[in-house]
C-alpha cells in the first residue's frame, strides 16, 4: 500500500484550464448573456449542482445600470513595497488582452492601494476588453466614468499600486472568497453582482437561463392576473 499522498485528480481539477470551443461565435454567446440577468444564470447554476458561483458580493457595479458579459482573463496581485519589475509585467500583460474578455483581479486581501485606474480603463479598452472585475481597489473613478467602461470593485482609494503592490501572476486560475475562476470562463456582472460560468458549461447554462427567463415571463403575467398563488404553483410558477 502506497503511503504517497494521490493529488493527481485534485492537480487536474485545480490546475487545466480545459480548451472548450463553442457551436457559436463567442460574440454571439456574450451578446446573449448579457440579456439575461446574474439572478437567472446563477439559479441555473444551482440546479447543476453548482451553488455557489457569485463572487463575493462586497465587490458592486460603479453604476447601477452596468452589465457586461465576457470571458475571464485573469490576473492575481498582492502587497509588495518593491518596485522592481511591476511595470515590465504591467507591460507584458496589456499585450495579451484580447477582444471579448473581462479582467478579473485578485488581489489577495489588499485594502491600502489601487489596482486599476483610469489609464488601465484606456488601455485595456482599446485592446478590446469589455470590463473588469476587481477585487480590490480603483481609482481616477471620474475618468473610468468618463470612458463608459463597466467596472466592478470593492473599494475606491486614491493610492496608487506603485510601492504597494505587484502583479504575480495572470492568466492562471485564481480564487475569490472560495470561487474559482480560470481563464476564459464566462464572466457575467450586473446590479446584483458579477459571477462566473465554468467554460465547459457555457452554452448548457445559457439555453436552460433563457428558458428560465421565458418562463419567468409567464409568472409574472399570471400574477398580473391576479390568479391565487396556488393556482400559480399548480401550473409550475414559483416565488
Amino acid at each position: 500500500m502506497s503511503h504517497k499522498m494521490d493529488t493527481g485528480r485534485l492537480k487536474a481539477l485545480r490546475d487545466t484550464i480545459e480548451q472548450v470551443t463553442f457551436s457559436v461565435p463567442e460574440e454571439e454567446i456574450i451578446e446573449r448573456y448579457e440579456r439575461l440577468y446574474t439572478g437567472a444564470v446563477n439559479d441555473v447554476m444551482r440546479e447543476m449542482c453548482m451553488p455557489n458561483q457569485g463572487l463575493p458580493p462586497q465587490i458592486v457595479p460603479l453604476r447601477d445600470e452596468m452589465v457586461v458579459a465576457g470571458f475571464a482573463f485573469t490576473i492575481r496581485s498582492a502587497a509588495d513595497p518593491t518596485l522592481s519589475g511591476e511595470l515590465e509585467v504591467r507591460v507584458k500583460m496589456l499585450d495579451e488582452l484580447r477582444p471579448n474578455m473581462v479582467c478579473v483581479w485578485n488581489a489577495n486581501g489588499l485594502d491600502g492601494a489601487s489596482h486599476w485606474g483610469g489609464v488601465m480603463t484606456r488601455a485595456s479598452k482599446k485592446r478590446g476588453i469589455r470590463g473588469a472585475i476587481i477585487d480590490g481597489g480603483i481609482r481616477d473613478t471620474k475618468d473610468i466614468l468618463e470612458q463608459g467602461f463597466p467596472i466592478w470593485y470593492r473599494y475606491r482609494t486614491s493610492n496608487g499600486a506603485l510601492s504597494r503592490c505587484k502583479i504575480t501572476h495572470y492568466q492562471v486560475p485564481i480564487v475569490m472568497e472560495g470561487v474559482i475562476i480560470k481563464p476564459g470562463d464566462l464572466i457575467l456582472a450586473d446590479i446584483d453582482g458579477a459571477l462566473v460560468v465554468p467554460r465547459k458549461i457555457v452554452e448548457a447554462v445559457l439555453q436552460r437561463a433563457e428558458q428560465i427567463e421565458r418562463n419567468e415571463g409567464e409568472i409574472k403575467e399570471w400574477v398580473d392576473a391576479g390568479l391565487p398563488a396556488e393556482t400559480i404553483h399548480e401550473r409550475g410558477g414559483y416565488f
